[in-house]
């Protein structure tokens, strides 16, 4: 299926590993021309050079920390002229209430929530201007499953599902579209450190997360290209009256509440 992205641009946060380089990988298949964004320069542009060399697609890279001072707009500076913004830089992290301190619990979020919330009211001006655009948000289903011991985590991805869902309702007046990706566990190296600590916590052994994985849907993690390719298909034109909407892709885990 033609998805109708060829020549489009779009810029990717976080984008040097997991899902972000996959991101990266699925929109340069459609023939997009890339902004890439992350810390390490190194990683950014051993993708870059993997990317055009098999699509042939034009990529730009960006190394900056996005916490700091200045970064967003260093970016628009760089990169104002694109149509697609995926947000996906940031990983809070996991721990209960007392295992995350304040300091812990602000920088995740200063990237994360603070740094989707910054980036979309950036590039959200820019693209009215041109009365097009849009915006993807990669959340978590953190923000619907609660968890007790991903406190920060599952509090800061329900705000980013409010903020999409309130944004993105209203958005299309302007001709813009703002939508939320919630994955579950998807099978990246973050993932597999996740679940060796759970399995360190729960069993005394972190080699036996295996037995933690098993229990997922289809006893696996998703792929990160099942989770791309959504991804490609929101930002098509061929999901033109999509927004303020959040998709979850997590087998089913979150819908699978019940008393027995």
């Amino acid at each position: 299926m033609d998805m109708r992205l060829s020549g489009k641009k779009v810029l990717i946060t976080g984008a040097s590993q997991g899902i972000g380089a996959g991101l990266a990988a699925a929109f340069a298949q459609e023939g997009c021309h890339l902004t890439l964004v992350a810390r390490s320069a190194e990683k950014l542009r051993a993708l870059a050079d993997g990317l055009v060399a098999r699509h042939g697609t034009p990529v730009r890279v960006l190394s900056l920390d996005m916490t700091q001072a200045g970064s967003v707009h260093r970016i628009v500076d760089e990169a104002g002229d694109i149509e697609i913004l995926v947000n996906n830089a940031g990983s809070i992290p996991g721990g209960n209430l007392w295992e995350v301190d304040e300091s812990r619990w602000r920088e995740g979020w200063a990237l994360k929530v603070m740094g989707y919330i910054d980036m979309t009211r950036a590039f959200y001006a820019l693209m009215r201007g041109c009365g097009r655009g849009v915006i993807l948000n990669n959340i978590g289903n953190g923000g619907e499953n609660f968890d007790f011991d991903y406190v920060a985590g599952t509090t800061g991805n329900a705000a980013l599902m409010a903020f999409t869902r309130a944004v993105g309702g209203k958005s299309l007046r302007d001709g813009i579209r703002v939508v939320g990706v919630n994955p579950g566990p998807v099978a990246t190296e973050r993932i597999e450190k996740i679940f060796k600590s759970r399995a360190q916590a729960q069993f005394g052994d972190e080699t036996r997360s295996g037995e933690l994985l098993a229990k997922l849907p289809l006893g696996r993690a998703a792929t990160v290209q099942e989770i791309a390719d959504l991804f490609v298909f929101l930002a098509s034109p061929r999901s033109a009256y999509t927004s303020g909407v959040i998709f979850t892709v997590d087998g089913g885990l979150s819908s699978a509440r019940s008393i027995t």
